[in-house]
C-alpha cells in the first residue's frame, strides 16, 4: 500500500539507494553522539530512560531475527522511538537495517515512534506480544519513493506483515500500512526434531513465550474424537512435544490448540 504525506524534500529527492546509505550513516549517530545525550548504550540497543521506562532510540546489532527485550537493567522497554539530531529529520531506531528480516515486540511496548521502522527493505514479519501499542505517525514502516505531479512524496511500505496474539486488543486488517494476520502457533514439520527421534515420535512447536498450547490426538480424521493429551506453557519461543504412547496406536494424527 502507498500512502501520500508532506515529507521533507531534502530527503525525498535522493534515489532511494543514497537515501538508505544517509540513513544508515545517521542511525549511527546516537553511538557517536552518546556523551551530548541523555542515551545509554545496552549490548545492541541505545536507549533513554524516561520516568522510570525505556525508549530504544538506536540498534546496532546484526540484523536477522531480533527480540526487543521486555526490560533493561530491571526497566520496561515502554516505547521503540527515534534519534532526532540537532539539524536534521529523525531517524528511526531500526531505520535502513536492510538486514533485519524479523521483529519480536514485548508486550511493554505502548509506543511506536515516527520512522522507528523505515526502509527496512527486507523485513517480513513484526510479531506483537501485547495490545496494539499507539504510533507517533502512519511512517513507522514506511519510506519515501518517489513524487506524485503535485510534488508529494510517495511512500512505499517495508514487505511485511503484522502478526498479533489471540486474546489482545486494538487490532484490524492493518496496522501503520502493514496488513495484519493472527499469530497461531505452528508445528515445525521441517525442523530436525520432527518425527520419530531416539525411538519416540515428537514435534517442535513455535509461538511467543508464555503462551498455552493444547496437544490433542485423534486415531481417524475422517470422523476425529479429539483428545487432550498434553498442555504445555512455553518458555521461550519454542516447544518440544513428545508422544510416549504413539506405538500403541496403528495411525495418530495431531492438532495444536490454545485455552
Amino acid at each position: 500500500m502507498k500512502t501520500i504525506s508532506g515529507f521533507g524534500r531534502r530527503l525525498c529527492i535522493k534515489t532511494r539507494a543514497i537515501r538508505l546509505r544517509a540513513v544508515c550513516t545517521r542511525s549511527l549517530l546516537p553511538l557517536l553522539l552518546v556523551l551530548l545525550l541523555p542515551a545509554v548504550v545496552q549490548a545492541q540497543f541505545s536507549y533513554t530512560i524516561n520516568d522510570g521506562t525505556i525508549t530504544i532510540t538506536g540498534y546496532g546489532g546484526p540484523g536477522g531475527a531480533v527480540t526487543i527485550p521486555s526490560t533493561i537493567n530491571g526497566l520496561p522497554v515502554s516505547a521503540i522511538e527515534a534519534y532526532v539530531p540537532s539539524n536534521g529529520p529523525p531517524v528511526g531506531a531500526f531505520a535502513g537495517c536492510e538486514s533485519l528480516t524479523s521483529v519480536t515486540i514485548p508486550g511493554s511496548v505502548t509506543y511506536l515512534g515516527r520512522y522507528a521502522f523505515m526502509g527496512c527493505l527486507n523485513l517480513t514479519s513484526v510479531y506483537f506480544e501485547g495490545n496494539a501499542p499507539s504510533v507517533g505517525w502512519i511512517e513507522v514502516f514506511n519510506w519515501p519513493d518517489g513524487y506524485t505531479t503535485n510534488g508529494l512524496p510517495v511512500w512505499e511500505a517495508d514487505p511485511a506483515t503484522v502478526y498479533y496474539l489471540p486474546g489482545t486488543t486494538g487490532w484490524g486488517t492493518e496496522f501503520s500500512v502493514l496488513r495484519t494476520a493472527l499469530w497461531l502457533p505452528q508445528v515445525l514439520t521441517s525442523d530436525a526434531s520432527f518425527g520419530v527421534q531416539a525411538n519416540q515420535f515428537g514435534f517442535t512447536i513455535s509461538w511467543a513465550s508464555g503462551m498455552t498450547v493444547v496437544i490433542e490426538a485423534c486415531t481417524n480424521p475422517v470422523n476425529p474424537v479429539w483428545s487432550p493429551i498434553q498442555t504445555n506453557t512455553l518458555n521461550g519461543n519454542l516447544l518440544y512435544f513428545s508422544d510416549p504412547n504413539w506405538t500403541n496406536y496403528p495411525s495418530r494424527f495431531y492438532r495444536v490448540t490454545w485455552p
